[in-house]
């Protein structure tokens, strides 16, 4: 089947098809948008050789099998139906078979009454695969698979299981610290792709990560369970976050598995399903390059990803899935989660509390306390023991967010093993009496004096605080100057001003225009708005039809004209029906010249002779 004669088949089954197949195929097979008018257009784009090969690289042996035994048994022919495929696969034959039926699902085959038509320019690309290295059509169809992989024994399987448990439980731990972080302060993301450095240190000291490539891995998996996301320029907390943080450690690592396991390719989950009990290591990876021949770098570098995270999670350890990994791709996260729960250590209600205002954590805290233990302290470390502290800053907060210096006191009593140390005892009166002594809130842009505009204010009742405020390098930025005793102005808008005290350990509150003190997330500068696509394939299709509802589709007269120019452009013969005076219809094998002013020049091959057919009379036009 010649390469025009191949566009102009698989225009006509693109035409057939509905828009939300079109859609699907383009998004299985993205194209540039630039220059596809209509369907001839999108056909020429799909057999181009890149985006026959970016197809390519994503078909298994099966079905790059079918692919290779209807290349070759089309070869000079051009036809070949599924069972003669069949028979050269050494498959049975099937009324709908699965890898024919997603080889024209990717146009790579067009279905043609009972047989199919091989594109010549897909049969081109898979015959000049020996030339890059990959397989040819005929070891498509008879190499055999790698040596079986290495199962696991016994022993490696216990051993597994042991180092899973902590890992999984640092993954749990690892993961609600980074949400806590990005809730408190989004992680800006950078016009130019990446977090900002600033926010990028900040997460990897909330985490304990090791290095960027663990970093990367936690984002993936809190973005896999859903509990953090990237948009608005940010990397930020959903709204799932917080029920998720409410659950137990171990429903907490199964829904961070259950991510894991979604987001792994299609083409690698069954594979890791029907080989849980072998090694995940090279062994793996060279029967996927096998099964995968045309995958490359993609292939291996998504598999490595995989396998990174699940370590991190502790459903593989060093090559050997744990039980818990095992269940997780063979019965589910449910499964998965019941089996990781038994390598947990129990969860602790109570806490010591030092004279140093520390407060220490025998083991992991329970979530109810742990969340409420954060209200009113900062977090230091965090794992199987932690430790946290109170400071006047920590205090501030929890009065900032509602809570009174009596619920305070009756929480850290509850909790605590060893009371309320004098000490803390002593912070705590001591801060809920200055609460509200410095008071940061929004003035509506009104003139500053002679230095400018202002747009917040300070107010402290003690003036030396004021002029504290005034001398203080760390606040130099914000060109803090006296309103008067009691008050500063900034040009800067509140909330900037309320995080700059906050963040240099004055106990600052924030308080609306109305004068309440309410509590203020922080948000991340705004990046320029990114590029709000939508949807390439959708848009592609709906330019297709739209332009197609602009012609003349009644008489057909738009669509047989595409397919003369292609053939003029492509210098090729096709077969045209015109319909005569008398209404009789006769073909013409006709090598197409011209087309212009709604008339046909061509010669006809036949008669050795040239003619002049007015399109309106030409009612069908096939490949030769």
């Amino acid at each position: 089947m010649s390469g025009s004669s191949s566009a102009l088949a698989l225009a006509a089954r693109l035409r057939a098809l509905p828009d939300d197949a079109l859609t699907e195929l383009l998004r299985a097979r993205p194209l540039r948008e630039a220059g596809i008018r209509d369907v001839f257009d999108l056909a020429e784009a799909l057999l181009e050789a890149p985006s026959i090969q970016a197809a390519l690289v994503h078909l298994d042996r099966s079905v790059l099998g079918a692919l290779a035994a209807a290349v070759l048994l089309a070869d000079g022919v051009g036809q070949v139906d599924a069972p003669a495929i069949a028979a050269r696969t050494g498959q049975a034959p099937e009324v709908r078979d699965p890898a024919l039926v997603r080889l024209v699902d990717l146009a790579l085959l067009v279905e043609d009454g009972d047989g199919y038509l091989v594109p010549e320019q897909v049969g081109d690309v898979l015959r000049d695969w020996p030339a890059h290295g990959l397989p040819s059509p005929g070891e498509l169809l008879d190499a055999g698979p790698p040596a079986a992989l290495e199962a696991v024994a016994g022993e490696a399987r216990v051993r597994a299981d042991r180092a899973a448990g902590e890992r999984a439980f640092a993954a749990v731990t690892a993961v609600g610290e980074l949400v806590g972080a990005v809730e408190r302060e989004p992680a800006r993301l950078l016009q130019r792709g990446g977090v900002a450095l600033p926010d990028w240190r900040r997460m990897l000291a909330a985490t304990g990560a090791h290095d960027d490539a663990e970093l990367d891995t936690l984002l993936a998996i809190g973005e896999g369970a859903g509990i953090l996301t990237a948009t608005d320029g940010a990397w930020r907390a959903t709204p799932e976050a917080d029920a998720w943080r409410e659950l137990p450690r171990a429903a907490r690592w199964t829904a961070l598995a259950a991510g894991w396991l979604a987001r792994v390719p299609a083409e690698l989950r069954e594979q890791l399903r029907a080989r849980a009990g072998a090694h995940w290591g090279q062994g793996l990876l060279d029967y996927l390059a096998w099964l995968y021949p045309a995958g490359g770098d993609w292939l291996a570098q998504r598999t490595r990803a995989v396998i990174a995270a699940a370590e991190r999670l502790g459903i593989v350890e060093a090559t050997v899935p744990s039980t818990a990994g095992v269940a997780l791709v063979g019965a589910g996260p449910d499964a998965a989660g019941a089996a990781v729960a038994e390598l947990f250590p129990p969860d602790v209600r109570q806490v010591y509390i030092q004279h140093d205002l520390s407060i220490i954590a025998p083991g992991p805290l329970a979530a109810d306390v742990d969340a409420r233990l954060r209200e009113v302290a900062d977090v230091e470390s965090v794992g199987i023991a932690s430790s946290f502290r109170v400071t006047a800053a920590s205090v501030t907060r929890a009065l900032t967010h509602g809570a009174t210096i009596e619920q305070l006191r009756a929480l850290l009593s509850e909790i605590s093993l060893t009371g309320i140390p004098q000490p803390l005892d002593y912070l705590l009166s001591d801060t809920a009496g200055r609460f509200g002594s410095l008071r940061v809130g929004p003035l509506d842009g009104s003139t500053g004096g002679p230095s400018g505009i202002a747009h917040a204010y300070v107010r402290a009742d003690d003036a030396t605080v004021i002029g504290q405020l005034l001398i203080d390098q760390a606040l130099a930025p914000l060109a803090l100057r006296r309103a008067d005793e009691h008050e500063a102005v900034s040009r800067f808008d509140a909330e900037m001003v309320y995080w700059s005290l906050v963040d240099a350990r004055y106990p600052a509150v924030y308080e609306d225009a109305g004068g309440a003190i309410r509590a203020v997330r922080r948000t991340p500068p705004r990046e320029a708005p990114r590029d709000a696509a939508g949807d390439p394939a959708a848009r592609i299709v709906e330019r297709i039809r739209a332009n197609a509802a602009e012609q003349p589709v009644e008489s057909g007269a738009a669509w047989n004209a595409r397919q003369l120019e292609l053939a003029i452009k492509s210098k090729m013969q096709v077969t045209v029906v015109v319909r005569m005076p008398d209404g009789s219809e006769v073909p013409y094998l006709l090598e197409p010249a011209a087309l212009a002013g709604g008339r046909l020049r061509a010669r006809d091959r036949r008669a050795d002779i040239e003619r002049t057919l007015p399109l309106s009379h030409i009612v069908a036009v096939t490949p030769a």
